[in-house]
């Protein structure tokens, strides 16, 4: 049984973004997958990490009690879907404050000890990661500036995953001159990435 984590962030209920979301719970619910959807507006997730919480970011396992639902639910998935809007070239706001409160050291990796200089990986029970997000920048421009938003979530978060495992990727560019045809055709791109991305599970 497949189970996923769709971290979800946009603030309006009616957007394109809500639109993925649905294509990509569509292809769960028809692939039988167990899912947890975690709206972060809906939610009125604060992605501030305070000072309390930055003098208790080594403190294991206390430093999860903020975020305990969070963690739980990164705990209990295989595949962890992000969908969100692309806002200066990265991340809004509320998603990069969810990595920095609930990917935390013990939960998303091991900090540097006697055994190790180095930071390694902790999610090693996540086999599946997709990413599919909306950018008002052309991809020459995204990518020129260096695509910041997507790096963090495919090579950043990716790292902490295991090796061989499964990413799908989809970006809609040129958003603000989008047209129906446009969004249509990336909703069936966002369906076939998700099936890829779930191809071989169950």
């Amino acid at each position: 049984m497949i189970r996923a984590l769709i971290v979800y962030c946009h603030p309006r209920p009616g957007s394109f973004n809500a639109a993925v979301r649905d294509v990509v719970l569509a292809k769960l619910a028809a692939a039988g997958a167990e899912t947890r959807l975690s709206d972060l507006y809906a939610r009125g997730f604060s992605p501030v990490l305070t000072d309390a919480e930055l003098a208790g970011y080594l403190d294991c396992p206390a430093n999860q009690a903020p975020v305990a639902q969070d963690v739980a639910d990164i705990a209990w998935c295989d595949t962890l879907i992000f969908v969100y809007p692309t806002w200066w070239y990265g991340l809004p706001a509320m998603l990069k404050g969810w990595l920095d409160r609930v990917l935390l050291p013990d939960v998303a990796f091991l900090m540097p000890d006697a055994t190790s200089r180095v930071i390694r990986p902790g999610l090693h029970h996540i086999k599946r990661l997709g990413v599919f997000t909306t950018c008002g920048a052309s991809w020459w421009l995204t990518a020129l500036v260096g695509a910041p938003g997507r790096r963090t979530l495919l090579r950043g978060v990716g790292f902490l995953l295991p090796r061989g495992r499964r990413v799908a990727f989809a970006a809609h560019y040129l958003m603000d001159s989008s047209t129906d045809a446009s969004r249509r055709r990336h909703l069936e791109r966002v369906a076939a990435k998700m099936d890829h991305l779930l191809r071989g599970a169950g």
